[in-house]
């Protein structure tokens, strides 16, 4: 094993004092040109690594971050990243890392704005922010650059703002692996249709993302003869007009084969073929929320891809941990994996996530 170098091993070898060594290391006080280049000669041959744990530990500063996500009380999908959140506060308290959340409703910008603006009013440390709503968020994102706060996103890339780091899925992959699921399934010539549930999928980078992988798969895979791509998006307004909306698509697109849900809503899709007794229309959506699985388990929805928002929530608060307490470099993008989760092995994510 090898032999753990501590600063009092190279006050001896370098014949100074400890606090020498310390202000030499640690950048800090005036230490003579020799001395400091020796110090330093001395810690690279003895190969020296600081004790980042310990130096946190007795640190007394507290990191003040905020989180800005949307509200799991409108949409139950969030509930996941929240409680990533707050794991992950609950491991950093230690270290000086205090959590306050700004929760917006997801279907409401005049929401996201409001929460924005009271984040902004107030001096934060570092910003964890889902942007869904894309227009709104970028005066934000200028204004943190600006101030110099270091801020990740999650669930919704936008990278050319510069974030610390963005954690989620690779959302044009997503949406190439969901075609690539529908097509092994279905081989007879027809429709496919991408169908954004419930959202503003113009101020949704995201969901555009998805969509645009969904439609390149059948391109690159020459396909376009046989497959017709229908994009949908279908608004709220009750179960009664979803129906309405959804019975118009089925009207004009009489050969859909398999339907490509792009949020958490696969099972409103899924509530509705079986209504309608559609079991030749094949299902891909996203999450494990409660009524996806209910509909997984009955084969109602073929495939659900896991995005895993416990986990972004989670790696979120844990790359502003690195990056203003363990001084530790991030990685600009941290894609997590696209989990094909079906009835067979469901069982092991739910474990997984207990």
């Amino acid at each position: 094993m090898n032999k753990v170098v501590r600063i009092k091993d190279i006050a001896e070898k370098a014949n100074v004092s400890t606090g020498t060594v310390d202000r030499v290391l640690h950048n800090r006080g005036r230490v003579a040109d020799d001395v400091r280049q020796r110090v330093l000669k001395i810690a690279e041959e003895l190969n020296y690594k600081p004790n980042i744990l310990a130096r946190a530990l007795v640190n007394n500063k507290i990191y003040q971050i905020a989180a800005l996500i949307p509200d799991p009380a409108y949409d139950r999908y969030w509930k996941a990243p929240q409680e990533g959140i707050e794991k992950a506060e609950e491991e950093l308290q230690q270290y000086g890392m205090r959590v306050t959340q700004f929760c917006f409703d997801p279907f409401n910008a005049e929401s996201f704005v409001k929460e924005a603006d009271k984040v902004a009013s107030r001096s934060f440390d570092g910003i964890l922010v889902a942007p869904v709503f894309y227009r709104q968020s970028l005066a934000y994102f200028s204004k943190w650059r600006r101030q110099g706060i270091p801020f990740v996103l999650f669930n919704t890339q936008i990278p050319n703002y510069e974030p610390l780091m963005y954690i989620g899925q690779d959302s044009y992959q997503s949406g190439f692996l969901a075609a690539k699921l529908l097509h092994y399934g279905n081989q007879e010539k027809g429709s496919f249709l991408v169908a954004h549930i419930e959202e503003d999928v113009a101020n949704s980078s995201h969901l555009i993302s998805k969509e645009q992988g969904f439609v390149d798969y059948f391109v690159t895979q020459e396909l376009e003869g046989k497959y017709n791509v229908v994009q949908v998006d279908v608004q709220g307004g009750g179960k009664q007009s979803i129906i309405q909306q959804l019975d118009k698509v089925l009207k004009d697109t009489p050969d859909i084969r398999g339907v490509f849900v792009t949020n958490s809503k696969a099972h409103i899709m899924a509530d509705y073929l079986a209504q309608k007794k559609l079991q030749h229309v094949h299902l891909v959506g996203y999450d494990l929320i409660e009524e996806n699985l209910a509909h997984l388990n009955t084969n109602h929805i073929n495939f659900l891809i896991n995005q895993n928002p416990r986990g972004q929530g989670y790696w979120g608060i844990q790359g502003l941990a690195d990056h203003l307490i363990f001084k530790k470099k991030n990685n600009p993008i941290k894609y997590l994996p696209l989990d094909i989760i079906t009835k067979e092995n469901l069982h092991y994510y739910i474990e997984a996530a207990q």
